[in-house]
Formats: C-alpha cells, structure tokens, sequence
C-alpha cells in the first residue's frame, strides 16, 4: 500500500493521537486533525488529502455533513470511526464505518476497502 496523506475529523483529542500513532505505524502521513466540521472542510479544500477518516460526532456539528460538504469539490475517499454506527449506517447505508474501539487489522481493512472503493 502506498503512504497516504490522511487527514482526521476527530474531536477527541485522545483518540486523535492514538489513531494518528496507529495510522504513522502503517506507514501512513496524517497532514492534519480537526475538530470541527467548519476545519475540517476548510483543511480539505488546503491539504487535499488521500483518505479522510471521520468521527460522526463533532464539536458543533458532524462528520456525514462535514464530508458531503467535502466530497461536492470532489470525491475523497473516506471512512467513518464511530461509537455509535447507527446513524452513518441509517444516511449512508454504503459507507465505510468502523466502529470505536477498533483494532489495527480493522482499520487497515477499512482503508485498503475505501480506496479499492475510489478506484
């Protein structure tokens, strides 16, 4: 797998750093983490990452909308993370989701399906 540039839509600041350890130990850059959907749009549209990986709750609103917002420049290829899938399985019965805690093998699976998605 090549090395991603990912950026994190993650407002706990915990759990950013140990999905940011855990993505650096694949082999992976992570070229930002936000907290908001408003920076993490903004980020996008800056850093123009190859994967994004998103929690579904935000400080001040949430990870689906952040992303649709994202995806209407075009597509990203993208994963939930979340403790709670039911409502990205509900909107985005498609989507990618992981659910909190996850271990590494999940993780790696999710990403190696999200960009054969992008393909």
């Amino acid at each position: 797998m090549r090395v991603l540039r990912i950026l994190l839509i993650e407002d706990d600041i915990v759990m950013a750093m140990l999905l940011t350890m855990m993505l650096e130990e694949m082999g992976h850059k992570v070229c930002g983490t936000e907290r908001t959907a408003g920076g993490a749009i903004s980020a996008a549209t800056t850093d123009r990452p190859d994967l994004i990986i998103a929690d579904v709750n935000l400080i001040g609103g949430n990870g689906i909308d952040a992303l649709d917002k994202i995806c209407l420049s075009g597509f990203v290829p993208h994963i939930f993370a979340s403790g709670d899938i039911r409502l990205v399985s509900e909107l985005k019965p498609n989507a990618i989701v992981v659910q909190k805690p996850f271990t590494y093998g999940e993780m790696l699976a999710a990403i190696e399906r999200a960009l054969t998605i992008a393909a």
